[in-house]
């Protein structure tokens, strides 16, 4: 989520004649694009199966969307601020319809990939707006209000996602299968589309700088050519010219990083400013934050495949089978958010360990049973779910108390980018990892319970050793979080979870 420095704005009045119906569009659109992450992992079989898609594309499919997203964030909060939000919101969320549309009728696997890369483009431009809007059209209580619904919807999205993916393509409506988790988009967004043209205002700042398109391609191309080899890897061999591509991903990240040192230096607004580097609690933060995030989007469209290739269990059985983890996520949420300003760190920190203690618990029921019960996974899966609702809803909050508050709105543009790369890093290299080991077990049946309780299991000691390297990099954050009232930077933890 990309949070505006300075909240001048012009072309709006504080109030609106329908608060309401206002909420509801921006809600609306928030849910679509977080239900799009989680709705894509439970359908995965079914699309591999559909599409004949490989391993690999199917790690692209939701790498893809995640990387696209990340990469847009920040440059499509630049175009709000700069042209107008209410544009760039309904321009958003149109293309984002659109890109749906598509999504569902894609012919290949590889046609479906490039159009959640629109997909996510589109989100990028939408997304951002949402919290400029508020600040600009709402009064300060309905602006409390319309925060509190935001938090709502992330835990309602997180909860949906599954469930909803499993209902639809079990469902199998109109003999459309795993195309439904993309056509509902579209009545649906269509209403909120109508509805904004009626009730949003245009807002905009007036200090908006130059977009940094350069920076926003650089950093694009730059991860494209890291994850490349490391998705394509094992179906290319392992080349030699794949290593050079890598070779150059990492270079090019670092001349990403001259020229945004130079933009900033012109007095420029780049997408990521190295001076904020130079702040302990932010870079810190920074990792933390990656390693955190990194791992959830890659658990769950691998825990998908398990779940649902390996022990035979249908897309719905999956949805509920995941809900363990939603509703913990949700008892303790609350209790992050109040408890952030005299206990923050400590939040931080055992909310990670909770994480990482789920996921061993989850490694000794895989590695013990090739189809383990619903309830032999769904015990894991909630103490995970606790963790995740006390470390992620006062992640953000906690890391920017020790930027300087003239740094916050970049600081948490940077932190909501770079979570969402994070997934998109994870997907492509715990996914390979997954699929090496399922590989490497064809010679005893790759195909059976046991070759996919083995793959899976082998990604979860990794999985154990991000939030480890998270918790540890926590205790350098600063104790508890200083905020007093909802921050639009709240916005960045909930979204990272996708």
């Amino acid at each position: 989520m990309t949070i505006s420095s300075s909240p001048t704005t012009t072309g709006a009045s504080p109030m609106v004649s329908s608060p309401a119906a206002l909420i509801g569009v921006i809600l609306v659109a928030s849910f679509m694009d977080l239900l799009d992450v989680t709705i894509v992992a439970v359908a995965a079989p079914d699309i591999q199966s559909s599409l004949g898609a490989s391993p690999a594309q199917l790690q692209w499919m939701v790498a893809a969307y995640a990387l696209s997203l990340g990469a847009a964030l920040i440059t499509g909060g630049q175009i709000g601020d700069q042209y107008g939000r209410r544009r760039a919101f309904l321009i958003g969320l149109a293309g984002f319809i659109a890109a749906s549309a598509a999504c569902a009728l894609a012919p290949t696997a590889g046609a479906l990939i490039a159009l959640r890369v629109v997909q996510g483009l589109a989100s990028g431009l939408m997304v951002p707006q949402v919290f400029g809007i508020i600040r600009a059209s709402l009064t300060p209580r309905q602006m409390g209000a319309a925060l509190g619904a935001y938090g709502g919807v992330q835990g309602l999205a997180s909860i949906a996602g599954p469930l909803l993916g499993g209902i639809l393509v079990t469902a199998d409506l109109f003999d459309l299968g795993w195309r439904t988790i993309f056509w509902v988009n579209v009545p649906v967004g269509l209403i909120a589309l109508l509805i904004g043209w009626k009730v949003l205002r245009e807002s905009r700042r007036d200090d908006a700088g130059r977009l940094d398109l350069v920076g926003a391609a650089l950093l694009a191309g730059s991860l494209l050519l890291v994850l490349l080899p490391i998705v394509q890897g094992q179906s290319w061999g392992w080349p030699g010219w794949g290593w050079a591509l890598l070779t150059a991903g990492v270079a090019g990240l670092a001349v990403f990083g001259g020229v945004e040192r130079r933009i900033a230096a012109a007095g420029g607004q780049p997408i990521f400013d190295p001076q904020l580097l130079r702040s302990r609690a932010f870079s810190s933060g920074l990792v933390a934050s990656l390693a955190f995030f990194g791992g959830i989007a890659s658990f769950f469209l691998l825990l998908s495949i398990y779940l649902q290739d390996g022990t035979g269990r249908t897309a719905l059985a999956t949805g509920l089978i995941t809900l363990p983890y939603a509703l913990g996520s949700m008892i303790t949420s609350g209790v992050g958010v109040k408890l952030a300003a005299r206990h923050g760190r400590r939040l931080l920190i055992t909310g990670s360990l909770l994480i990482a203690a789920s996921h061993a618990a989850m490694w000794l029921v895989v590695i013990g049973l090739d189809s383990p019960a619903w309830w032999q996974l769904g015990g894991p899966l909630l103490v995970g779910g606790l963790g995740l609702g006390l470390a992620a809803p006062p992640l953000v909050n906690v890391i920017l108390a020790g930027v300087p508050a003239r740094a916050a709105g970049s600081a948490g543009g940077v932190l909501s980018m770079t979570n969402q790369i994070g997934g998109s890093i994870s997907v492509a290299a715990l996914g390979t990892l997954f699929f090496t080991h399922l590989t490497d077990a064809a010679p005893t049946g790759s195909g059976s319970a046991s070759g996919f309780s083995d793959a899976f299991a082998a990604i979860l000691p990794w999985q154990i050793g991000l939030y480890l390297v998270a918790a540890a990099l926590m205790t350098l954050l600063p104790a508890t979080s200083q905020s007093t009232e909802p921050h639009p930077a709240e916005a960045g933890a909930a979204d990272a979870q996708r």
